[in-house]
């Protein structure tokens, strides 16, 4: 009878070896000699996850997919197998395949046939290695409650073209690996999913006789978090990612696989040089840190410009910072606030509009959603925060697609060229979306102490062993500057000489964060003249200096001593000091030309600087750049830390912009001439009197400290008459002694040189 179900079932399916992981995805009629495959994957590659996300999705729709191991039958399982079949049992293939007929009814004769000769030799086997005939019968009958329970769907597909597929993802059981041994040779496809290794298998099948462990270059152990529900989440994200982008656009990157490390050479290549695919936009994104050569870099750059116009391609050029959206920019923006990142994009991508042309503009889509999705899986995620990068985002894409995509084809990249490197992740994202797009993404950093943020695997980054200072990119002719040799070695002598020495070039830096000293206060008059880089917490971080200032109260006069009182302050009344005297410095009924504009040149909590540095108003024009820009960076410093009572409840902000932006000749000349690494200007603060600090008064202390000028408020009568509009404790107070009243302030100037007189009693005054 065996015989004759062996030559009625002669098309027996045949173990082979894959070639690569695609055989597993080939029809029965695409492979030879109806051969099927038994594999277990024992170690993980981004590659075999892309194959078991396939793989799971095969056999999710017409396979079985086995997750901890396949149950034993119940109870019920049981009865009501025995009810239908009763436990008679034989060891012979017809009365296997007669049996199957009642028991799966949907099997054809082949399959039946198939299927009761394999579970023959798997018992017949079992009862050679010693299995007695009632161990044969649980076997057999566990057998058909599984086939029945949990296969039935296969079951009647064994033999068809499409091959049905089997995952298990567990340490297999003795049993269960008979029973899929049962099914590979009746035509089934397996994989087990070995997270921990092959040592549990190897006990059950030392010499991988039923099954052949899958290997290739790079396999590392799998994640530990790996696993076949960890899959289904990542395939129901990419589903819903696909819906964010919409119809698809039909042309994909291909960057940098086209390059071979010629640098600026290979961006000038047109798009048809790179590549012929038509699938593909072929373009680079390209990092150069460093020079090659000094003498000759400003003119390589000018060369390179002057080739990318002459070509006719799009091109922009970004130096030092991206130039941040204004609020006319995002207000274009239609935004609400979001519950997730899905409901994010969907609603912020809708805001991409390119009508010229619809297939960059779902180019534009996909590399939007992308960069935003890979930002909302780092460790820092924020969803509001990351709104507004999201923000950020599209008004710099809508800033830039005019200049860099108007009349588009499909064969042009444009360029866009970024000198200096990223300093922020607004900026990373921004470079990382447009590198998605036909856009050449080139970012120069030849002053090798400042560094790019930008972090990618795609990046292709050239290193060279010389820096350069080079303030703005190469345009017209008449503006290209070359430096000689020798200008350059001087340079590199300050680089020697000035760069983490403790030595410091004049100006050499324009960003300081001050740090306020907690002192006592006999240590006041020791730090009062000290340059500051030798103050205790003195430091320079990525270009911007930690400065240590004093910012102190002395209440009292020590042991009553009126002359010694006085003494100590004059001590303090040296070069560059303010000295305020029983007066305010301004007063809110003082001409101020700049107060009739103060809603003009603050929109939603942020300075507007362009038109504030334009307005006939701004009397800080003469000063040099770096100063400017550190006087309003701390104006909006004061403002956005609330540090005066009243910012953002009854219109103090106006105020505080008015207030800061008028400061007389004298202030400003000492924020002129302050260097950062030496002596910093002061001011002295004294009141006898019950008078209270104004509210002007107050604006202009807390923001002299913050630029970096010592103050010290000297208050014999002890009062609280300086703290009403500071919002928060800032300064270190020290109680002197026994506090006195109506005390007279002597005349200090008189026994003051003549270069400190021109300084007091001008305090915050504009002359003319």
């Amino acid at each position: 009878m065996k015989k004759n179900l062996r030559l009625e079932a002669e098309d027996m399916f045949e173990h082979k070896r894959v070639q690569n992981l695609e055989d597993f995805f080939r029809d029965l009629s695409e492979r030879p000699h109806r051969n099927v495959f038994f594999y277990r994957i024992c170690g993980y590659s981004l590659e075999i996850q892309k194959f078991i996300s396939r793989y799971y999705e095969e056999a999710r729709r017409s396979g079985v997919v086995i997750e901890g191991r396949i149950p034993n039958p119940s109870e019920g399982n049981l009865s009501y197998y025995n009810e239908m079949m009763g436990m008679e049992f034989q060891m012979n293939p017809g009365f296997l395949s007669e049996r199957l007929g009642k028991w799966l009814p949907r099997m054809n004769q082949q399959q039946r046939q198939s299927v009761a000769i394999c579970i023959y030799d798997v018992l017949d086997e079992m009862r050679r290695s010693g299995k007695n005939e009632n161990m044969l019968k649980n076997a057999y009958i566990k057998f058909m409650c599984w086939l029945y329970y949990k296969f039935e769907r296969i079951v009647n597909c064994l033999g068809d073209n499409k091959v049905p597929k089997i995952l298990y993802e567990a340490n297999i059981s003795n049993y269960e690996l008979k029973f899929l041994h049962v099914l590979s040779k009746a035509g089934c496809d397996i994989v087990l999913l070995q997270y921990h290794g092959d040592d549990e298998y190897l006990k059950l099948d030392p010499k991988s006789e039923i099954s052949c462990i899958y290997s290739e270059n790079g396999m590392a152990a799998f994640p530990e978090d790996f696993s076949l529900q960890m899959l289904r989440k990542e395939i129901v994200r990419d589903q819903q990612i696909q819906r964010l982008y919409g119809i698809p656009p039909e042309l994909s990157r291909c960057t940098n696989a086209w390059m071979k490390g010629e640098g600026l050479k290979e961006v000038l290549l047109s798009g048809d040089a790179r590549g012929k695919d038509k699938r593909f936009f072929y373009n680079s994104f390209l990092r150069i840190e460093g020079v090659e050569d000094k003498l000759t870099y400003i003119n390589e750059l000018f060369q390179f410009h002057q080739q990318l116009k002459n070509s006719g391609r799009k091109l922009v050029i970004l130096e030092k910072k991206i130039p941040l959206p204004d609020m006319d920019e995002i207000g274009q923006i239609h935004r609400e606030t979001y519950g997730s990142v899905e409901q994010l994009l969907a609603h912020l991508s809708a805001n991409i509009q390119y009508p010229a042309n619809t297939e960059l503009q779902r180019l534009m889509v996909k590399a939007f959603v992308d960069v935003i999705l890979e930002e909302s899986q780092s460790s820092q995620f924020n969803l509001h925060k990351l709104t507004n990068q999201a923000v950020y985002l599209l008004c710099w894409l809508k800033r830039y697609q005019g200049p860099l995509f108007s009349d588009w084809k499909m064969s042009q990249i444009a360029c866009l060229v970024y000198l200096g490197g990223c300093r922020n992740l607004q900026e990373t994202l921004f470079l990382k979306m447009m590198a998605k797009l036909p856009v050449d993404v080139v970012i120069l950093t030849p002053d090798l102490g400042n560094k790019c943020k930008l972090q990618d695997a795609v990046l292709f980054e050239i290193h060279n062993a010389e820096s350069m200072t080079v303030e703005e990119f190469p345009d017209e002719s008449g503006e290209v500057k070359v430096g000689t040799a020798a200008y350059h070695a001087q340079r590199e002598l300050d680089t020697l000489l000035y760069q983490d020495s403790g030595m410091y070039r004049s100006m050499q830096y324009d960003k300081a964060v001050t740090v306020s000293l907690q002192t006592t206060y006999e240590e006041i008059a020791i730090l009062w003249n000290q340059e500051v880089k030798y103050r205790p917490n003195f430091s320079i971080v990525d270009g911007t200096v930690n400065l240590p200032v004093i910012f102190a109260k002395v209440c009292g006069v020590k042991n009553a001593e009126v002359p010694q009182y006085w003494a100590k302050i004059k001590e303090l009344l040296v070069e560059n000091t303010l000295v305020v005297k029983n007066r305010p410095m301004v007063q809110g009924t003082d001409a101020n030309p700049v107060k009739p504009f103060a809603t003009e040149f603050l929109k939603n909590g942020k300075l507007q600087r362009a038109k504030i540095k334009n307005h006939k108003s701004y009397q800080y024009g003469v000063l040099r750049e770096g100063m400017q820009e550190y006087i309003l960076d701390k104006l909006q410093t004061l403002i956005d830390q609330r540090l005066i009572k009243g910012t953002f409840q009854n219109g103090t902000e106006y105020t505080i912009v008015s207030t800061v932006l008028n400061m007389g000749r004298d202030t400003i000349r000492l924020l002129q001439k302050f260097d950062f690494t030496k002596k910093n200007p002061k001011l002295v603060y004294i009141n006898t009197t019950e008078r209270m600090i104004t509210l002007e008064d107050s604006i202009l202390v807390m923001y002299l400290n913050l630029v970096g000028f010592d103050v010290v408020f000297y208050i014999p009568t002890g009062y609280q008459n300086v703290e009403k509009y500071f919002a928060k404790a800032m300064m270190e107070e020290h109680q002197l002694g026994e506090y006195l009243y109506d005390l007279q302030i002597p005349d200090f100037e008189s026994s003051l040189s003549g270069v400190y007189q021109s300084l007091i009693g001008k305090i915050f005054k504009r002359t003319t």
